[in-house]
C-alpha cells in the first residue's frame, strides 16, 4: 500500500528510547523478499530521541547500520544513510561553556578565539546569540595557530538560531595542535557568548584579530571516540520537537507543525523539508494531549474545529497542510503519520493533570492515522495521500492502448504484440494467523489463491478481450468469486458499485452481470467466451451485451480490475483483505484509445 502510494521512506518514530528491534526487523526481512520478487518497497529511516538521543542511535548501530543488514533498504540523503538525531549529542567532546556577556559582531569586523587541541578532533562550535531575531548567517573560519594562519576550512551558515551551537563540520580530522576560529561576515544581528574573564586555559579571545579581555564559547568533538564511526557515516538532520517555532539551526527537520508550517532549509539556502500532518497535539499554542479539549484534530482547519457530523471523513487538516507544504515545494514533506501503534494513558502530562490523559491517540477525531480502518473513515486517508503525494512528486500519464486482434482458444501468443502490459504486485495474497495483544484473540484469513501478477485488454468495435496472468498455474474454475473481473465502463466513479458498472465470473465463470442502483447488486446479462490454460485466462465481450455502442474512437477509456476470491461484505474492505486484487486495494488499471 506505501508502495502504490509512492512512499519513499518509512520513518520510523524510536523517540521513546527503544527502537523495536524485532518488529523493524520483521518489516525488512519482508520488504527484502519483496524486492526480491521484483515487487517496489519504501526504505527506511528513523526518528530518535529529540534531547537524547545517544542509547537509541548506538543501538541502532550496533544491530542495523553497523552489520550491513538489508543496505539496500536504508534510505539515503546528500549520499549517506539519513538519521534524524542531534549529532552534537553523539560525540565525545571537550567545551568552555561559560558566559556572561553576548559580544555582537559588526559587519566588517571579526570575533575570534585561539584554543589547543591535545586530542585530533572533527568539529569545533560556538554559541551564537541572535536577540529573538531570525535569518542570521554567519561565516566561521578555522587558522592554525593564529589570526594569520594558515586556513584549515570554512563554511557559511545560515538562519542561526537564537543561543544555538553553530558547529563547524570539518572535512576530515584536524590534528592536535594550536588553532584559531574566526567569525566574520555577519548578515543580520549575530554574536558570540562570551566571558569578560579568562575562563579558558588553552586560549584567549580576539576581536578583529588582535587579542582581547576574557574567552567565549568553545566546543571540540573528537576524532577518536566510541561515535566518530557514526557522526560519519550518516547524514544527519536534527528532528525539531517545537510545533510552532520552526527551524532554529542548520540542519533541522520537522516531524509535525501546526499551520502554516515552516520551511526548513539546508546549508545552501534550499528549501529542504517541510512536514504534513493529519493532526497536532497542540492545544492554545503549546504541546498538549490529543484528549484535552481544544486538541487539533483531523477537522480543524483555518483556525477551528469543523462540527459537521460528518467532517472527520474529509481531512480538511491534513488538506490544508498539504496545500501549504505543495505551495512551498520542498525537496522532501515528512508526512505523520501511517499508525501511532501505541495508544499510551498517562496521569500527567506536559504539566497538565486530567482524569484522562490520551497523547497520541484518543478517538476517531483526534488521532493522525493514515493507515485505512473498517468503519469509521474507512480508506479515505489513504486515497487523499496518494493523491497528493501524485500532486507532489507527478504522474505518468494514462498509457496509449496498442490493440491486436484476439481469438478466444486457450492459446495467448496473440496477445504478445498487445499493450500495455499492467503489472501487480508479486507474492501478495498472503494466508495470515497470528494472535492478538490477548492471546485469547487471533487474526485468521485464509483467502489467498491465485496470485495475480499482469493483465491487458485489446478492443476493436465488435469486441472487448481481457487477459489475466497468475504467478502459479490457475485453480480449477470452480464456484463464485473465482478470478472475477471488474468494469468501470464510463472510468466515472460515481456510477455503479465503487464505480464498476459490471461484473464478470462473480456468481460463474464466464457469468456477466450489470450493477444495479450502485449498491452491491446484479442483474444477470448473459455468458461470454472465456478460456484458461496454465496461468493464463482471458475472454471477450461482445460490446452489445455492455450496451456500449463501440466506433474506431469509442469508447475512449475503460477502468477494469481482476480480484480473485475477494467478495466477502460486498464493499471496498473485501479489496484490501481478502483474496487478490489487480491492481490492489481500490485501484484501477486504466487503459486509454
Amino acid at each position: 500500500m506505501l508502495a502504490d502510494a509512492g512512499i519513499d521512506v518509512v520513518i520510523f518514530d524510536v523517540t521513546n528510547q527503544i527502537t523495536y528491534r524485532d518488529d523493524y526487523r520483521a518489516l525488512l526481512r519482508v520488504w527484502a523478499e519483496m524486492r526480491r520478487l521484483g515487487n517496489r518497497t519504501p526504505q527506511v529511516a528513523f526518528l530518535t530521541p529529540f534531547w537524547d538521543p545517544g542509547k537509541v542511535v548506538r543501538e541502532l548501530w550496533r544491530d542495523l547500520y553497523s552489520t550491513g543488514l538489508h543496505r539496500d533498504l536504508w534510505f539515503q540523503w546528500d549520499g549517506k544513510p539519513l538519521l534524524l538525531a542531534d549529532p552534537a549529542l553523539l560525540a565525545e567532546k571537550q567545551e568552555n561553556a561559560k558566559q556572561n556577556t553576548p559580544v555582537e559582531l559588526q559587519p566588517g569586523h571579526t570575533l575570534g578565539q585561539s584554543f589547543t587541541a591535545d586530542r585530533t578532533f572533527a568539529a569545533v562550535a560556538v554559541r551564537m546569540p541572535t536577540w529573538h531575531t531570525a535569518d542570521a548567517a554567519v561565516t566561521l573560519t578555522l587558522r592554525r595557530e593564529g589570526p594569520g594562519g594558515e586556513r584549515v576550512y570554512a563554511d557559511r551558515f545560515h538562519r542561526v538560531g537564537d543561543n544555538d551551537w553553530v558547529r563547524l563540520r570539518l572535512p576530515s580530522a584536524a590534528a592536535a595542535g594550536r588553532y584559531y576560529l574566526e567569525a566574520s561576515e555577519p548578515d543580520g544581528r549575530v554574536g558570540w557568548w562570551s566571558h569578560s574573564e579568562d575562563t579558558f586555559a588553552r586560549g584567549e579571545a580576539f576581536a578583529d584579530a588582535q587579542p582581547a579581555k576574557g574567552d567565549r564559547t568553545l566546543r571540540l568533538e573528537w576524532a577518536d571516540g566510541d561515535a566518530r564511526p557514526m557522526l560519519d557515516f550518516f547524514t544527519f538532520r536534527k528532528p525539531q520537537p517545537d510545533y510552532f517555532a520552526g527551524q532554529t539551526q542548520q540542519d533541522m527537520w520537522s516531524w509535525l507543525e501546526v499551520h502554516p508550517q515552516h520551511i526548513f532549509t539546508n546549508s545552501l539556502g534550499e528549501k529542504e523539508q517541510m512536514s504534513v500532518g493529519v493532526g497536532q497535539i497542540a492545544v492554545n499554542g503549546r504541546l498538549g494531549s490529543m484528549s484535552e479539549p481544544g486538541a487539533l484534530g483531523r477537522s480543524f482547519h483555518r483556525g477551528a474545529t469543523d462540527t459537521r457530523p460528518d467532517a472527520v471523513r474529509l481531512g480538511l487538516n491534513v488538506t490544508e497542510q498539504w496545500s501549504r507544504a505543495l505551495q512551498e515545494d520542498p525537496q522532501f514533506i515528512f508526512v505523520t503519520g501511517w499508525n501511532e501503534w501505541i495508544a499510551g494513558r498517562f496521569k500527567e502530562f506536559n504539566g497538565i493533570k486530567r482524569p484522562v490523559m490520551f497523547v497520541d491517540q484518543f478517538d476517531q477525531e483526534h488521532s493522525r492515522d493514515i493507515e485505512p480502518m473498517r468503519g469509521g473513515h474507512g480508506d479515505d486517508y489513504y486515497y487523499q495521500l496518494a493523491s497528493y503525494v501524485r500532486r507532489f512528486k507527478g504522474a505518468r500519464p494514462i498509457p496509449t492502448l496498442r490493440s491486436q486482434p484476439i481469438r478466444i482458444d486457450g492459446a495467448f501468443p496473440d496477445w504478445r504484440d498487445v499493450t500495455p502490459e499492467f503489472r501487480d504486485t508479486v507474492g501478495d495474497p498472503m494466508r495470515r494467523e497470528h494472535r492478538g495483544w490477548d492471546s485469547n484473540v487471533v487474526y485468521r484469513n485464509t483467502t489467498g489463491r491465485n496470485d495475480i501478477i499482469a493483465a491487458k485488454t485489446s478492443w476493436d468495435t465488435t469486441t472487448v478481450c481481457f487477459y489475466a496472468r497468475t504467478r502459479e498455474p490457475l485453480t480449477p474454475a470452480n464456484g463464485s468469486n473465482w478470478m472475477v473481473l471488474f468494469l468501470d465502463l464510463d472510468a466515472n466513479v460515481a456510477t455503479g458499485w465503487l464505480g464498476y458498472d459490471v461484473v464478470i465470473n462473480r456468481i460463474g465463470p464466464g457469468v456477466v452481470e450489470r450493477n444495479d442502483g450502485g449498491k452491491f447488486a446484479w442483474t444477470r446479462l448473459g455468458e461470454v467466451e472465456w478460456r484458461m490454460a496454465g496461468n493464463e485466462l482471458e475472454l471477450g465481450v461482445p460490446w452489445r451485451v455492455l450496451g456500449v455502442t463501440a466506433t474506431a474512437s469509442s469508447p475512449a477509456r475503460i477502468d477494469f480490475k481482476w480480484a480473485d476470491n475477494c467478495l466477502a461484505a460486498g464493499d471496498w474492505t473485501d479489496f484490501t483483505l481478502n483474496g487478490d486484487t489487480a491492481p490492489n486495494d481500490r485501484f484501477n488499471f486504466s487503459a486509454r484509445r
